[in-house]
């Protein structure tokens, strides 16, 4: 029996797991032919260019994919665009299932007024122009400031906080983008706030960033000990607490009663800190806030405000997926029922989901989809796939080329004592690739 076509669409952790869950359900009778359609020169997704570069375990999972890449029957087709290169509807014509693993690259508005000000900026474009991603290299960011805010209560916002507040030479060894790494040597930002609408016990942190925030070298963290214990004051009260809660109000506990050691850097948490205005003349000079309250288990917004006066804000309030021909958005996320789109098309991931959970998030949301497809699937069909419809020239980035830029910046990186300096010329990536 001839193996079933897939076409995975995205090369970031959804896309990689859905791969290992269909080599994991192959048998002597069900065996599959994966082509993964990544539109960027390189592969990895978030694990390249949305990880802090001073996180690099995390970034570890890599190898996984390097794993699953070399097993037989998977092809990666990169510097490939669905809805330019090649179309959804011919894949769909062409493969037996076709997974979308597209994430939500787009970050969500405020909607507040003073939000088109210049330096208010999304973590959506701010984490990949530090993470020397090609498309955000020209991001202006403008660090001239003492201080700066970034609204969210969540883990992107706690690493762009990080990275904003730390000091720079401890980014000197780490695979930070080399422009970004100028930027914040000559950064004048001393002071960076957190700020979350809701109270801590809402807050989307996990307890192991929190508890990598005291070991900051040169950076003092502040968090006000008073909301912490009225957040856990009110949980206790709903009965049961879950662990992770319990684990994440104790870490921001610890910080609260952290020894300062009076460091030039702060970094600060806020809750029950809603932006309701920016202000400033051409760009950002202040956020107005309005400070909410809890009761029974709701926020609610009261007539108090507070302002800070900052130089740069970066919103990190979520993200949303990217629409295709033929395929809906519903609450940010693609349109689906239990990760099954319509006909052969489905989808995995944070386009499944929404952005919520880890890396590893992905591996059961993966295997889950995948079980789902093979429950569904019939006659296999029989064509070349993606190769038949790119035009005559293009350029494909394949594994062996992926191989010989990843191999290049690797290189580039021992040199400088780093674990790669990432090429960030969409023209430069290609021609490493060429052999």
């Amino acid at each position: 029996m001839p193996a079933y076509k897939v076409a995975i669409v995205g090369a970031g952790p959804a896309g990689y797991f859905t791969a290992q869950a269909f080599q994991n359900a192959q048998t002597e009778d069900l065996t599959f032919a994966i082509d993964m359609v990544e539109r960027l020169p390189t592969p990895w997704g978030l694990v390249r260019s949305g990880v802090a570069p001073d996180h690099p375990k995390i970034k570890t999972v890599s190898k996984v994919f390097e794993k699953i890449a070399k097993t037989e029957g998977f092809r990666l087709f990169a510097n490939v665009e669905v809805g330019k290169d090649v179309s959804l509807k011919d894949l769909r014509e062409r493969y037996d299932a076709v997974v979308l693993a597209t994430g939500s690259p787009r970050g969500r508005k405020l909607g507040i007024p003073g939000e088109e000000l210049a330096n208010c900026i999304s973590a959506a474009e701010f984490v990949p122009w530090y993470n020397a991603h090609p498309d955000y290299v020209n991001v202006e960011v403008d660090l001239d400031t003492d201080t700066a805010v970034v609204i969210g209560a969540g883990n992107v916002a706690m690493d762009v906080a990080r990275i904003l507040a730390i000091d720079p030479s401890e980014l000197d060894l780490t695979d930070t983008a080399e422009h970004a790494l100028v930027e914040f040597k000559q950064s004048k930002i001393r002071n960076v706030i957190i700020c979350g609408r809701r109270g801590a016990e809402h807050a989307a942190f996990t307890a192991p960033e929190l508890r990598d925030l005291p070991k900051l070298e040169n950076t003092d963290v502040y968090v006000d000990a008073d909301q912490i214990n009225q957040a856990a004051s009110r949980i206790e009260q709903l009965g049961e607490v879950e662990k992770d809660l319990r684990n994440n109000l104790e870490a921001m506990r610890l910080i609260a009663e952290h020894d300062k050691k009076g460091f030039e850097r702060k970094l600060e948490i806020k809750f029950l800190s809603a932006p309701i205005e920016i202000k400033g003349r051409d760009k950002v000079e202040e956020i107005i806030f309005a400070i909410n309250e809890v009761k029974d288990g709701k926020v609610i917004t009261t007539d108090k405000t507070f302002t800070i006066k900052a130089g740069l804000v970066v919103t990190a309030i979520g993200y949303d997926s990217v629409e295709y021909a033929g395929i809906n958005i519903e609450n940010g996320r693609i349109s689906n029922i239990a990760g099954h789109v319509d006909h052969n098309v489905y989808v995995t991931g944070w386009a499944k989901r929404g952005p919520v959970g880890v890396i590893g998030t992905n591996k059961s949301d993966s295997n889950d989809v995948v079980e789902l497809i093979i429950s569904n699937l019939t006659e296999p069909k029989v064509s070349e796939g993606v190769s038949s419809l790119l035009k005559s020239g293009h350029e494909v980035i394949d594994q062996l080329s992926w191989e010989k830029i990843n191999a290049s910046e690797v290189i580039s990186g021992e040199l400088a004592g780093k674990p790669r300096i990432k090429e960030v010329d969409w023209k430069r990536l290609i021609s490493l690739g060429r052999y």
